[in-house]
């Protein structure tokens, strides 16, 4: 209907609006607004997603996977140190998740 972004950019300037917006609502501490505007930004991003000709669902589908792939290495780090993920401080689990995606990104993928 001609009622589109002519290409991704402008899109990706959408989002950035959506997610300030989001910003706001959090700052305005209103759950409905907050829930309003994340729904809003999700579209956004569903419409980002159109314009790179990518499959959102698969694309979070891997994020998903990745996330997993990471958490797992970090649950077997602290096995190996003997520790617990609960009794471990946010700086600690994001030096651990700095480490597994390192680690990540120099194996090689399988295939």
């Amino acid at each position: 209907m001609g009622f589109d972004w002519p290409a991704a950019l402008p899109v990706v300037d959408k989002v950035r609006e959506e997610l300030d917006e989001v910003l706001q609502a959090i700052a305005g501490d209103d759950p409905e607004a907050m829930a309003e505007e994340l729904g809003d930004l999700l579209f956004s991003v569903v419409n980002l997603a159109r314009h790179l000709k990518a499959d959102p669902e698969h694309a979070l589908r891997q994020a998903n996977a990745k996330f997993e792939r990471r958490f797992r290495r970090i649950e077997q780090a602290l096995r190996e140190q003997g520790k617990a993920v609960e009794d471990c401080s946010l700086q600690t689990l994001d030096a651990l998740w700095a480490q597994a995606k390192r680690q990540e990104k120099n194996t090689p993928a399988c295939g």
